[in-house]
């Protein structure tokens, strides 16, 4: 039997980069999976295919996450096509590089609806519908730990995110649902080297102890284990993946 057999998952932004090998991999582990996006039809249908061409199950969902509505509507369809909910890992996300002196006020609106009121309404949900003994992994980001000039709304975001995720473990947690957040480094995918130079991207895989940037598959492994039963004594945590950068 596999590890996640008879679990169901829903994982946000996984059409691509991080949350597409999250999907694949928690698909081989045996859990049947909701691969959510928002605007890439192709992509998310790709990760589909990727997974029944293991055997695995999944569907596919858009559902813009800084809408209570839809997000709601997802947990809905979940629940109809699969019967209950096991898994919540809040991977979808966005990003801006500018100073503080140069974010808008649009840019500030639109990474808190995405990154901080996205993961909420999803916690939201999954208080009242994930399954008991459950399991949730948010994202932060290792910049909240760095001094980086034009990651500052971003950083904002996350901080946000983790302590969303330290006060929602406890306040969930009698039901034995284990929620942490996890903080990648710089990760080899398209929101992180999109507009940077190797040159740029060489200097970020400097900084870490390892001397290299992330894979999508470090970062999954990590929420492997934190979704396994291996880790069901852990919780409120934030736990840095990204090679000693921080």
């Amino acid at each position: 039997m596999k590890p996640l057999e008879q679990k169901v998952a829903i994982v946000t932004g996984s059409s691509r980069g991080i949350g597409a090998q999250i999907a694949k991999e928690i698909a081989r582990a045996g859990a049947r999976v909701v691969v959510n996006y928002l605007d890439n039809t192709s992509a998310a249908d790709q990760v589909l295919a990727d997974i029944k061409t293991e055997g695995g199950d999944a569907i596919a969902i858009r559902a813009d996450i800084s809408s209570s509505t839809e997000v709601r509507s997802m947990f809905d369809s979940t629940v109809a096509q699969f019967g209950k909910i096991d898994i919540l890992v809040n991977n979808a996300g966005s990003v801006i590089y500018k100073t503080i002196q140069d974010t808008t006020d649009e840019d500030f609106d639109r990474l808190f609806a995405i990154n901080v009121k996205g993961t909420f309404n999803t916690l939201r949900e999954a208080a009242i519908r994930l399954e008991n003994g459950g399991r949730i992994v948010n994202f932060s980001s290792s910049v909240t730990r760095l001094m980086l000039p034009t990651y500052g709304t971003y950083s904002a975001t996350k901080g946000a995110v983790e302590q969303l995720t330290r006060v929602f473990a406890k306040e969930i947690g009698t039901r034995g649902i284990t929620v942490n957040s996890i903080s990648p480094g710089p990760t080899n995918t398209k929101l992180f080297t999109e507009g940077k130079s190797q040159e740029v991207i060489n200097r970020f895989a400097g900084m870490a102890a390892l001397g290299r940037i992330g894979e999508p598959n470090d970062i999954a492994r990590l929420v492997m284990f934190l979704i396994s039963e291996e880790a069901s004594w852990i919780t409120g945590q934030n736990i840095g993946a990204n090679g000693g950068i921080a």
